[in-house]
């Protein structure tokens, strides 16, 4: 356009511009003619792709869900063609930001420590209660690799168990670092020294890993597994939906495979699956349950009817044992009850809610009674007596008759 206007300004014809330029005479003369620079239309404005789904997004944003992976695999879901950046846009004046505190970090070798946590969700029944549940969490230090289990209880034996599952998954390394959690720690000496669980150290020992505590107050020694439980909330639990605790935990291990530790993590930059096929040969294999399952117990109280209450069922043991403490340990269905290093009952684990096993000898030697019910007592009612009525007169009479 500026050639036209500067052949023009050199008394060159609508003709010789019209060859010289390569453009037709009307276009020339368009220029030439109009009063001042022609201006281009406005395009009409393009439909974002994103526009069907701002209703849902923001949905979700009110439920405090901002993590643009986990709203992207879910718009996906909805049919959402769009890229990540348009929505990361879109979310980003939305978030609201909080400036992290320093952390110095600290590198561990292959198969040298492993951070472990637990995390608290919460979800709502389909009657619209909410309730609670625990995650357990595992990071190896040097590849990343996580583990992550959910539990109805934060108490020893789910603990306990949750370690043997994520030993058998991912391998056991030197040493644990933990808070300053009463499964492993119920206080500290005048001098700060940490008591140890007995129990605690008993399975640490025979796994042959060391437990390794955080200073006090300063939880982000083990940042590893604080970022894997933020992870885990923040990428996992906005979108799992689940029937039971088995179906749950059956999701959180193919998002574990298929999810956490096949990104490519922001500070190796490299694929925690992968880094964990090195540091295996640094890892032991979990020797298994049978090594600790005598640790796995609960410690409970024998009922005055024989039965020991445990996860909604009723486990009978012999008699002469009502109101005994005893150990209560379940392994692949199978419900043992011990006391004093004897083992008084196995049943089957009972598969409804209320559901009894009795055992044979529960009520054995024991005096049951007369199973009619009790009459009430009965009280009396007494004749009524009659009482000759006398005069006041006729008492002094009396008394008069008797001084004389």
């Amino acid at each position: 356009m500026k050639s036209i206007y500067s052949l023009h300004a050199q008394g060159r014809p609508i003709r010789e511009i019209s060859r010289t330029l390569r453009v037709s005479r009307n276009t020339v003369r368009k220029y030439v003619r109009a009063p001042e620079l022609p201006k281009p239309k406005p395009r009409p404005r393009r439909g974002s792709r994103l526009e069907p789904y701002l209703d849902y997004v923001q949905k979700r944003l009110a439920e405090n869900v901002f993590n643009c992976t986990v709203l992207l695999r879910e718009l996906r879901q909805l049919g959402y063609t769009g890229g990540y950046t348009i929505l990361k846009d879109y979310v980003k004046p939305l978030r609201l930001y909080k400036l992290p505190a320093a952390t110095m970090r600290f590198e561990t070798e292959p198969g040298e420590q492993a951070q472990v946590d637990w995390g608290t969700v919460k979800y709502k029944t389909p009657d619209g209660m909410e309730r609670r549940l625990y995650a357990f969490v595992m990071v190896l230090g040097w590849s990343r690799a996580s583990y992550v289990e959910f539990t109805p209880k934060a108490d020893m034996v789910s603990f306990l168990k949750c370690h043997l599952n994520a030993f058998e998954e991912l391998g056991i390394p030197q040493r644990c670092l933990y808070d300053n959690t009463k499964l492993v720690t119920p206080g500290r000496e005048e001098g700060g020294e940490a008591i140890w669980n007995p129990r605690f150290v008993d399975f640490s020992r025979r796994l042959g890993f060391d437990g390794v505590l955080c200073r006090p107050y300063r939880a982000r020694t083990k940042g590893k597994v604080e970022n894997g439980i933020k992870y885990v909330k923040g990428n996992f639990w906005p979108s799992a939906r689940f029937t039971d605790l088995q179906d749950l935990n059956l999701q959180a291990r193919a998002w574990v495979r298929g999810v956490a530790n096949v990104r490519v993590h922001g500070t190796t930059h490299e694929r925690p699956t992968d880094r964990l096929e090195s540091e295996r040969a640094h890892l032991r294999p979990s020797p298994g349950w049978s090594k600790v399952q005598d640790l796995l117990y609960n410690e409970l109280t024998v009922g005055s009817d024989g039965f020991v209450r445990w996860d909604n069922g009723y486990y009978g043991v012999p008699a002469g044992h009502m109101g005994s403490k005893v150990n209560l340990n379940c392994h692949d269905g199978i419900v043992e009850i011990w006391h004093a290093r004897e083992r008084l009952a196995v049943h089957p684990q009972a598969t409804r809610r209320g559901e009894r096993r009795q055992h044979p000898d529960q009520w054995k030697g024991i005096a049951m009674g007369d199973p009619r019910p009790r009459k009430d007592t009965v009280a009396v009612m007494l004749p009524g007596v009659e009482v000759e009525h006398r005069s006041l007169a006729a008492y002094d009479a009396l008394v008069a008759g008797e001084q004389s």
